[in-house]
């Protein structure tokens, strides 16, 4: 039963095969495909938006430098804000104490300025050199 069912499905392909003609594309297909792709990759789906504003960097930068213009001439003062603040907690605590026999050498403290130096200095130029390449894609 099953395989007479096969049979007349296997003929009834053939016969669709035999009647249908091959299709060809036509002579600007590649053109049009090409001409979509391009469209697709200038959409707005890759367009860099920062996750923190340049408004915001700014109100940032003019607090911290409000701050700390604040303390140079406030700090030394009796009656500054942070007299009133207990921050023995910060000093005074099991991970400090553990940590408080540590001496490195200046070796390692070379090192470490180094890493810091080269790390200040790259990630402007890796960032400027992403966004060029951003850039020339759209």
């Amino acid at each position: 039963m099953n395989d007479n069912v096969n049979n007349q499905i296997e003929r009834l392909t053939d016969k669709l095969m035999k009647e249908s003609s091959l299709e060809s594309p036509s002579m600007d297909f590649t053109s049009q495909v090409m001409a979509k792709v391009d469209t697709l990759a200038k959409s707005d789906v890759t367009t860099y938006r920062p996750l923190i504003s340049k408004r915001v960097w700014t109100i940032i930068t003019v607090v911290s430098v409000g701050a700390l213009i604040y303390l140079l001439f406030n700090g030394t003062n009796e009656s500054s804000l942070f007299t009133s603040l207990d921050l023995s907690a910060l000093s005074d605590n099991k991970l400090t104490n553990a940590f408080s026999g540590l001496n490195f050498s200046k070796t390692i403290a070379y090192a470490v300025g180094i890493l810091a130096l080269m790390t200040v200095v790259q990630v402007p130029l890796l960032k400027g050199y992403f966004n060029k390449k951003i850039s020339l894609r759209s």
